[in-house]
Order: C-alpha cells, then sequence, then structure tokens
C-alpha cells in the first residue's frame, strides 16, 4: 500500500492514493496507520479519491473531481478538515493530479465543495464563511469555560480564556467536557487568548485545541476559522484578517461577507509503502 506523509503547521496525515476507490479502508485500517509507535502516525487519513468513484463524492463529481475522503485518528470520519484540505491540494498538484491554472482548485468534501489556491509553500483554502449560533460552556481540569458555538462545516466551541488562565498550563491529555445535547455528534474545543499586534491584521490570537477523533493536535485549520470569526465578533467586525498562532505554527484566517480563507504552509515529507499486514491489529 503506497502513502505519502504530509503536515500543514504540524497538524499531520497519512494520505493513500485511491483514484479508483478500490481500497478497503477501515475504521481500524485508519486507527492502525495513525498509531504513533506501531503505524506511520497521524492525526488523520486522508484518502485521495476521484469524487466519482466515492458514494459520498459522487453528487459533487460535476464541480470537483477530487473528494477528500477524511478520517480521524480513531477512525471516525470528519466532515471536514482545513489543513487536511490544504495538505490534500499539495499532493495533487505535487503529484500531477491536478494543475492549477490561475483560478481556485475545486475539491469535493463531505462538507461540500471547497476551492483552493497554491502560492509557493503556502496553500489558501476557501470554506464557507463560519457560523456563530450559540453560546455554552467547557469543562477542564475543575474550570468551566464559557465559549461560542460556531459551525464551520464541522462544529466548534471557542474559549476565551479568562484572565489567570495561562494558555500554556492547560491540561489537554483528556478530552473538554461539553453540552451533548448542543453537540450531539462531539465538538472541536479551541481555547484562546489575545496575541501582541501582527501587521497587516485586524487582530492576533493564540490557540490550543481538542479535537473530536484526534485528542490534541499541533494544529487545527477550521478551528483557526471558528476562532477568528469569534475574535472579530470580539471587535466589533464582520469581515477581516485574523493571525492565529497554533503550537505547529501561524494560520492566516480571512473573513469576508460570504466565505472563509485560510492560508498557510502545507508540506509532504515523505513517501514509501505499507505492509498492512504488520500493523496493528
Amino acid at each position: 500500500m503506497e502513502f505519502t506523509k504530509g503536515h500543514g503547521t504540524g497538524n499531520d496525515f497519512v494520505l493513500l492514493p485511491d483514484p479508483d476507490g478500490q481500497l478497503d479502508l477501515t475504521p481500524e485500517l485508519v486507527t492502525a496507520l495513525c498509531d504513533r509507535r506501531r503505524g506511520v502516525g497521524a492525526d488523520g487519513v486522508l484518502r485521495v479519491v476521484r469524487a466519482a468513484k466515492h458514494p459520498e463524492g459522487a453528487g459533487q463529481a460535476g464541480e470537483a473531481e477530487w473528494f477528500m475522503d477524511y478520517w480521524n485518528s480513531d477512525g471516525s470520519l470528519a466532515e471536514m478538515c482545513g489543513n487536511g484540505a490544504r495538505v490534500f491540494v499539495r499532493y495533487l498538484v505535487d503529484t500531477g493530479l491536478a494543475t492549477p491554472a490561475g483560478a481556485a482548485l475545486p475539491v469535493a468534501t463531505r462538507a461540500g465543495v471547497v476551492r483552493a489556491l497554491v502560492e509557493g509553500d503556502a496553500v489558501s483554502v476557501e470554506m464557507r464563511r463560519p457560523r456563530l449560533y450559540d453560546g455554552s460552556t467547557a469543562t477542564l481540569g475543575g474550570l468551566t469555560l464559557p465559549g461560542t458555538a460556531v459551525d464551520i462545516g464541522n462544529p466548534h466551541l471557542v474559549c476565551v480564556l479568562p484572565a489567570g488562565v495561562e494558555l500554556s498550563a492547560l491540561d489537554l491529555t483528556t478530552a473538554p467536557g461539553f453540552d451533548p445535547a448542543l453537540f450531539p455528534s462531539g465538538v472541536n474545543v479551541e481555547f484562546i487568548v489575545p496575541g501582541d499586534p501582527v501587521d497587516a491584521t485586524d487582530g492576533h490570537t493564540l490557540m490550543r485545541v481538542y479535537e473530536r477523533g484526534s485528542a490534541e493536535t499541533l494544529s487545527c485549520g477550521t478551528g483557526a476559522c471558528a476562532v477568528a470569526a469569534v475574535a472579530l465578533r470580539d471587535v466589533g467586525r464582520d469581515t477581516g484578517v485574523i493571525a492565529v498562532d497554533v503550537p505547529g505554527g501561524r494560520l492566516t484566517v480571512t473573513v469576508t461577507d460570504d466565505s472563509c480563507w485560510l492560508s498557510g504552509p502545507a508540506v509532504l515529507v515523505a513517501t514509501g509503502e505499507i505492509n498492512p499486514a504488520a500493523l496493528p491489529a
């Protein structure tokens, strides 16, 4: 089984080329591939399959040739992954499966078709505009933290830390508690504090995230978009540019009237072959 390993600001993925949808990808195989001791190790798996060859992508085949079949490291499916989409596009372009021709490159996902631009080392992906729709709380280590529910094709809860609570001190080795009535399918929880001003932006935010299905990750693209929307709201803006620093680097989010652009580096670091029989059962 061929694979490529890539990451976007430390959010890492195993990419499996399967253009014609012939691979029997199971939750057990995904979990084994993502095992950081006995597998390749990753936050998730990206299967590279033609939209027309995947039942969840066939309806989008008229808009996009390729479908991003994204799985979390625990073997569960996810609707969308912003960093995953950026790494997916890097793979398509670097392997010659797609050639940007000035216009944005469309990619089919479970959250709909997204579009991407490749500019040197950076890949930018256009997603739906984040929708802030409710208030809720997250519980963590004896703290109850108020937050804002945000939909960007997948669910998020963005919690601004109060004074006296340090971002680096949070223990994210266990999942934060949340309201299952509001988030019946689980939720990605972002914890944020303001950062120093950054030129050519409307704000700067530092973020850590606990992703459903993957635990704490070094970066979360859709989470950065959700955070940017909350940060803009808190300064009285509907649109603008926010720099979001995650443990794996910096992402830049541009919220417009009708969409959200996520920009940052996307890197392919290795290619090789996997022996499925040697993976943990």
